[in-house]
């Protein structure tokens, strides 16, 4: 692999006159295809928990000026856009269905099954992974193997501001339909998220499986069986029910990997 000069996409962030120089974006072009071919990404894990790569967060910011918008005609449909759409999915080895849709700049990795979705510039959606009907993967969204991303699930990109952290799906989760994942949360390994579960960076996850409750905020633990819920908060105008996420169990080994995200919940009596 092609080392990156970081040093000149650093330079060309704090001075943006330095975008008109050929080599500045002969490297900013080559962050962009190894993000494409999975050869590097935004969030990485290490020894120590997930490390984010701040520098091609950035590179992918410098990569819209430098780009022109162009018409791309796919049959008898038009796009008017910068960046250009991933392509030969025959040969990377993934399944497209009409009309999903991913962003050059976006990996997805042999075996990914894309239904009619949607998959942002800097995403990383790992082998074995379902990208269901109307789910989007946002920008620099980190999606593990074996992952399956419900109908109409929501799992949110961020690029700015430029030290905030990514969203993190690990290996083999269940996300179920219409969730809502935002704002840096990590949801770990294993985990299932019930239907319509909204996860952000202040959400209250709650654990309720013992009689000493305890309090998570923007990350779901290993093998977490969650469904949305409520507690009672105090205003001005009175007692309202505010949103949160209930921890009700955890994933039994017996439940394997593959099964379905109604199985996960009905070991706990929860409808999916």
């Amino acid at each position: 692999m092609d080392s990156i000069n970081k040093s000149l996409i650093e330079k060309a962030w704090d001075d943006r006159l330095l975008l008109n120089d050929p080599e500045v974006q002969k490297e900013i072009n080559k962050t962009i295809d190894l993000l494409d071919k999975g050869l590097i990404r935004v969030a990485e894990p290490g020894e120590n928990g997930w490390i984010v790569n701040h520098w091609i967060k950035k590179a992918i910011i410098l990569y819209f000026p430098i780009r022109k918008m162009e018409t791309i005609e796919i049959g008898p449909f038009e796009f008017h856009d910068k960046i250009p759409l991933k392509k030969n999915y025959k040969s990377l080895g993934i399944r497209v269905v009409p009309h999903a849709i991913a962003r050059y700049g976006s990996f997805l990795a042999p075996g990914v099954i894309m239904m009619p979705s949607y998959v942002n510039i800097g995403a990383h959606v790992e082998e074995g992974t379902m990208v269901d009907t109307w789910a989007t993967v946002g920008s620099c969204a980190q999606v593990g193997k074996n992952v399956h991303l419900s109908g109409g699930v929501g799992i949110g990109g961020v690029l700015e501001p430029i030290q905030a952290a990514p969203v993190i799906i690990e290996d083999n989760c269940f996300i179920g339909s219409r969730c809502i994942v935002v704002e840096g949360a990590h949801i770990c390994r294993e985990a299932v998220l019930g239907a319509n579960v909204v996860i952000t960076n202040s959400t209250k996850i709650i654990d309720v499986t013992s009689e000493i409750k305890t309090e998570y905020k923007g990350y779901v633990p290993p093998r977490s069986v969650v469904i949305p819920g409520s507690y009672l908060k105090k205003f001005p105008a009175g007692d309202f029910s505010v949103p949160c996420a209930l921890i009700i169990g955890t994933r039994k080994e017996s439940t394997d990997k593959k099964t379905s995200l109604n199985e996960a919940l009905r070991e706990y009596d929860i409808p999916a």
